[in-house]
């Protein structure tokens, strides 16, 4: 939204963002609800550059405005996260190949395991999303087998060793115990290949079904298996901040 060589209107900002009309933008900032990096802005004529300034209000990051599109995905199980599977299986083309934009996912799900799964045509925000210098946390609810007990819990937070190095588990609750079965939850910011199954697996749980329930500061909460949403404007705020973009 180009004004001038000095930056666009703080207020005209805010009401390009959907906050409302210029007038309550400008009421916003009054009460000293807008921040702008790091600092409050209560009164006028402040101008901004949006492709730049981290912009707050109430405390919630305002994403830069940009082209882009952020879609979160509930995968199901049995599909691959690929956009053209060699092998002809059932793959991400089936649930997003009708839209416009020419989408790619952020990390990967296995096959055989279902949830939140992230898909952008923004290349940099998906590159800090995946790289492992950002650890993000990625959060599973799994069904296993066996009676899981606290000891479990303790043994994975502590960290164990896997074929591939050590892995440590940020933090784990035990959700339901029933005959022969356990439903757990569980948060790592790990990447590593089927890193999930194989931590159950070492501690005597093999996973019987598997899903991801959040990635970040997204909550897939009650999108159906196989739709889609666009990411909201406080959701792509957070992500945005989660990565420091």
């Amino acid at each position: 939204m180009p004004e001038s060589a000095e930056g666009v209107r703080l207020q005209k900002v805010l009401a390009a963002a959907g906050l409302g009309s210029r007038r309550a933008c400008e009421n916003l900032m009054l009460d000293g609800r807008v921040e702008v990096d790091g600092e409050i802005v209560s009164q006028m004529g402040m101008r901004v550059d949006p492709a730049r300034a981290v912009i707050r209000v109430d405390g919630r990051r305002l994403p830069p405005p940009n082209d882009h599109v952020y879609v979160m995905l509930n995968k199901p199980r049995g599909v691959v996260t690929s956009m053209n599977d060699e092998r002809g299986r059932p793959d991400l083309r089936t649930l997003v190949g009708d839209r416009p934009e020419r989408l790619f996912h952020v990390g990967r799900l296995d096959t055989d395991t279902s949830g939140l799964l992230v898909m952008t045509n923004d290349g940099d925000l998906a590159h800090r999303l995946a790289h492992p210098s950002f650890e993000i946390s990625k959060t599973y609810v799994a069904l296993v087998e066996g009676q899981v007990t606290d000891r479990v819990g303790a043994q994975l937070r502590a960290g164990v060793e896997l074929d591939d190095g050590r892995a440590v588990v940020d933090r784990f609750k035990v959700n339901d115990v029933t005959t022969g079965r356990s439903l757990v939850e569980l948060e790592i910011h790990m990447g590593r290949n089927r890193i999930v199954r194989r931590l159950l697996d070492h501690v005597g749980h093999p996973v019987i079904d598997l899903t991801r329930s959040a990635f970040g500061p997204l909550r897939v909460g009650a999108l159906a298996s196989g739709r889609t949403r666009d990411l909201s404007r406080d959701e792509l705020g957070a992500l945005f901040d989660s990565v420091g973009a």
